[in-house]
């Protein structure tokens, strides 16, 4: 993985819903789109390894820091939802006149994708999933994300260090990743006094029990092809989603990512040889 400070470097920031948002473009311009949203609590940065793979198949990659997020602004005291998130892709989309993507969403990304779904499904050319909280009711957060949610959270996350950091990310790994990768997605989350902010964004476990039905009757009704690329050994969504995927969606792909060792929350950080060589043919076709 290339550093924080080089993937920031190539990338832009726009001003959407009033908030400075960090955005980058990768591949050729008349390449098909392709939108990466990623997950809780690092940035986009964790898309680096596999957007090389996704140029050379030929596609005009688009990603973005979420607010909260990365490099983007990370307002103190701000009401964070899904919704606002969404809105700020839809801005991104229109600031760069995309009328029409692929989409792959990880983790609070899932979320992202499934209310843009409700919204305009339409937009979206076709659909790939990595491990996040498609289902409510199967959605196991880890004893670091509960605390971080209570009354107290906001008080307890101001303890937090890289050390600690580490160890709750470390948790959710099939597969080992460097200590220079978990010091850039410390760097990505604690830069501009990101840890304030984990408690706030934390409440999109809530919303997702609030927009159950709405959400996965988005994902579930979504027309276009669709494809999970799945960590099993994730203790968050992993193996133990694949069977309600297979029953809902029969008619999607599903790649899990079980060679030994298996993989785990992090896909396309652990593993992304094989996420690239998954997700490369889906979105180039």
């Amino acid at each position: 993985m290339s550093s924080l400070d080089e993937w920031i470097a190539g990338g832009e920031h726009a001003t959407l819903t009033g908030h400075r948002v960090f955005y980058r473009q990768d591949g050729p311009v008349d390449g098909r789109p392709v939108t990466l949203v990623h997950g809780f609590p690092t940035s986009s940065h964790d898309w680096e390894p596999i957007v090389p793979a996704l140029v050379e198949a030929g596609c005009r990659v688009t990603t973005l820091d979420l607010l909260g997020f990365g490099a983007s602004d990370k307002p103190q005291g701000h009401d964070y939802r899904i919704a606002e998130q969404a809105t700020i892709v839809e801005s991104l989309w229109t600031h760069l006149g995309i009328t029409g993507t692929a989409l792959v969403a990880h983790d609070y990304g899932v979320s992202v994708a499934q209310e843009l779904l409700a919204r305009d499904s339409a937009r979206v050319s076709r659909m790939a999933w990595l491990n996040g909280g498609l289902y409510s009711d199967l959605y196991r957060p880890l004893l670091i994300q509960r605390v971080i949610l209570s009354p107290i959270g906001s008080i307890l996350v101001r303890g937090m260090t890289e050390t600690s950091y580490r160890a709750s990310l470390r948790k959710t790994l099939g597969r080992p990743i460097s200590d220079e990768d978990f010091h850039e997605m410390w760097r990505s989350t604690s830069s501009n006094d990101g840890i304030r902010v984990q408690h706030p964004l934390m409440r999109y476990i809530g919303e997702r029990k609030a927009n159950a039905q709405r959400w996965q009757h988005a994902h579930e009704s979504y027309p276009g092809p669709t494809l999970f690329v799945w960590g099993p050994v994730d203790p968050i969504s992993g193996r133990h989603v694949l069977p309600r995927l297979r029953e809902r969606l029969p008619q999607a792909k599903i790649v899990v990512l079980d060679d030994d060792p298996a993989t785990g929350h992090y896909p396309h950080v652990e593993n992304p040889t094989a996420v690239a060589a998954a997700l490369a043919p889906f979105l180039g076709a």
